[in-house]
């Protein structure tokens, strides 16, 4: 079952699960500045969808920065929240990325290792070719798809999970991410936002067991509405790419 409200997306939902297109600049937890959180606008949206009493259960399993869009899955009920808790520590829930970057990556298509270290203050990481004290290490793979006469089009597949680390590890390698000035790139997107979007999750359902693909559509813009529409062609034979 899909649709849409005013405030929220919805791409999947039923008894034990609800997935959500998380638009960019909207947070997926509250925090401190008290802004409108995902986590409060899908509570809203199953409490009148479904005309719920009291309090809604609601689990989240991880998030999204928040100039980034995509894909956010929540759990309904506590059994498929311990279920999909664990599905994310043994990483067998695929995540697959799109981000629209500067400069062509060399080798088009590879595995990037790195070690991240994480300054709190600043929230930013920083990705190093070899283990320094404090570091994580951190791994993705990429893929180029497209691009125009400005920016290109990658996709991208974190195997872990790190702070910020699909930002910090394609600057390291110079693919500055479009309107991420926190990571290399020249000037901000008006909106805030970052070209970087979650495109898709995989996984088998934490309790029907069945295959699961979400696909979330990125933000419509003049660069959002080139990629996704010459990825459409693609898929249909064409490659219209300028």
């Amino acid at each position: 079952m899909a649709g849409k409200t005013t405030n929220i997306e919805v791409l999947y939902e039923d008894n034990h699960l609800i997935l959500v297109n998380k638009p960019a600049g909207v947070l997926v937890q509250a925090d401190p500045s008290r802004d409108v959180a995902l986590e409060d606008l899908v509570k809203d949206y199953i409490k009148h969808e479904y005309n719920k009493p009291g309090a809604v259960f609601l689990g989240t399993s991880h998030r999204l920065d928040r100039p980034v869009s995509g894909v956010v899955l929540f759990s309904r009920t506590s059994k498929a929240l311990e279920r999909v808790n664990e599905m994310f520590r043994e990483r067998t829930i695929e995540k697959t990325y799109w981000a629209v970057v500067k400069e062509v990556p060399e080798p088009l298509e590879g595995r990037l290792i790195h070690y991240l270290t994480k300054d709190e203050e600043k929230n930013k990481s920083r990705a190093f070719d070899k283990e320094v004290k404090g570091s994580q290490r951190c791994e993705l793979t990429y893929k180029y798809l497209g691009g125009s006469n400005s920016f290109h089009l990658l996709e991208v597949k974190p195997i872990t999970g790190r702070h910020h680390q699909i930002r910090a590890q394609l600057a390291k390698i110079g693919c500055h991410i479009k309107g991420d000035i926190k990571y290399g790139f020249a000037r901000t997107n008006e909106d805030a936002s970052i070209h970087l979007h979650a495109r898709m999750l995989e996984f088998t359902h934490p309790v029907t067991k069945e295959h699961m693909r979400i696909i979330a559509q990125p933000p419509k813009d003049p660069v959002w509405n080139f990629f996704r529409e010459s990825q459409e062609s693609k898929s249909v034979g064409g490659n219209n790419l300028s």
